[in-house]
């Protein structure tokens, strides 16, 4: 595979995972004789704090896991590494906090006062990283980043301003921070970065992060779908503002739009509390527990208040047996909920987590919570948190584990093989995962360690 322009530094990261344990320097860490005999080893310190620790996984060559040696391989190793089966350490200087994973390139960021706080890596024809120097030209950006590489936003104070939350696209980018509002970034042909869309527009070395304005209060949650974004304010409302053609926008309508505008529709007076979106469907969760969708329905994502394959307008899904939604999942084809008793339902098209006899449903489907570990010894595993790549599931539950299950496209599942999962499959990482991002044919998780 050849890279025009790519991004490899000089200086090297450290490529094992560090999975063992690590003795404290401290006096606690020292061996104690007891009077039984052996001596006794403290490999953590007692007043240690949890770290957080980034992994990734999947298909290698955009540079989206942020390996350098993966694609282009060092005196060590003779081939390139294309697939990454299993979860794979990320080396950071920061504690990273939010994480999102686009079509070939990740975001990663952390919610420091310093002044690098977001990193890009991955694929960058269309500036979805912002513009990557290169070492040759102050003109020139690289076309595709190895390693995680710092972002620059025009922020007016960046050491008071936090980034709480990132979301990517097929080809561009969102940034949510504390202080500042939104900033977006990459491939605005549709407006989906909200701002005004210029005909012929180059997007590859551009410089533009755009600040994107007209919210009637502060932003809260930012989602990227494929070529649309949806922002969720503190007031519950929902806005959107890039490619309509499917009724993902949910503005009434199935042209572009350039500029966020309030979604109205079902959602007219109700108060949200999460956003959904990663193809061109769209979900909305009420503080009430109630669920809404838009968009792009050709694979039974909203057949429950529609024969047709789109809508363009919010409606309220009646779910029945589902009980109360408190976030939901939207994929390519499929969708997932998850309800305030730690459960998970499905329903679309594709691997939806039953086996191989269900591949189609209109209807939730709600999946054992044994495929998730409850047993007579563990009587109370809940999931609390669901999210959907392009064609596959991921839930963490509340002891830290990720189940994953779907079409595992170039190794995106991380469960060590690259055959199709058609059941919820634990995937084996060294500590407990906080989070999870879901992309195309990539992942990446958040993990807290001790170690």
């Amino acid at each position: 595979m050849a890279f025009p322009c790519v991004h490899l530094c000089s200086r090297r990261v450290s490529r094992r995972l560090q999975a063992c344990a690590y003795a404290s320097l401290g006096k606690a860490s020292r061996p104690q004789e007891k009077s039984s005999g052996g001596p006794v080893f403290q490999y953590v310190g007692r007043h240690k704090k949890p770290s957080r620790k980034v992994f990734v996984w999947g298909f290698s060559f955009t540079g989206a896991l942020g390996i350098p040696s993966f694609v282009v391989p060092d005196s060590g190793r003779k081939k390139p590494r294309k697939y990454q089966l299993t979860p794979y350490r990320l080396e950071t200087a920061e504690q990273i906090t939010s994480a999102a994973c686009g079509y070939g390139f990740t975001l990663i960021a952390s919610t420091t006062k310093d002044v690098s706080k977001l990193w890009g890596m991955g694929l960058n024809k269309d500036s979805q990283l912002g513009f990557q120097r290169t070492q040759h030209s102050r003109h020139q950006s690289y076309d595709f980043v190895l390693e995680p590489s710092p972002v620059a936003l025009p922020l007016a104070e960046p050491q008071q301003t936090r980034v709480v939350q990132v979301a990517c696209g097929r080809a561009h980018s969102l940034v949510l921070t504390d202080q500042e509002g939104v900033f977006s970034m990459g491939n605005n042909a549709y407006g989906q970065c909200g701002r005004r869309i210029v005909e012929d527009e180059v997007y590859s070395g551009s410089h533009i992060i755009q600040k994107i304005e007209g919210f009637s209060s502060r932003v809260v949650q930012v989602a990227c779908g494929q070529d649309h974004s949806l922002f969720l304010t503190e007031t519950g409302k929902v806005f959107a503002c890039g490619w309509g053609a499917d009724g993902q926008t949910g503005l009434g309508h199935h042209n572009i739009c350039s500029s966020p505008v309030e979604v109205g529709g079902d959602l007219s007076g109700v108060e949200v509390q999460q956003i959904s979106t990663y193809g061109d469907c769209s979900l909305a969760v009420s503080k009430e527990g109630q669920l809404y969708g838009w968009g792009n329905s050709e694979y039974h994502q909203l057949s429950s208040v529609t024969d047709a394959t789109q809508i363009n307008s919010p409606r309220r899904l009646p779910l029945k047996g589902c009980g109360k939604v408190v976030e939901a999942a939207c994929g390519g084809t499929q969708v997932a909920v998850l309800n305030e008793n730690g459960e998970v339902f499905v329903w679309g098209y594709g691997i939806l987590g039953k086996g191989p006899d269900l591949s189609e449903s209109s209807v939730p489907e709600k999946i054992p919570a044994t495929l998730f570990g409850r047993s007579e010894f563990t009587p109370s595993v809940a999931i609390t948190r669901i999210r959907c790549g392009l064609n596959h599931f991921a839930a963490v539950t509340d002891g830290g584990e990720l189940f994953v299950w779907g079409k595992n496209v170039r190794g995106c599942l991380g469960i060590g093989k690259r055959d199709d999962q058609y059941f919820p499959w634990r995937v084996t990482v060294p500590g407990q995962v906080v989070d999870v991002a879901c992309g195309v044919d990539h992942m990446a998780a958040l993990v807290k360690s001790l170690l």
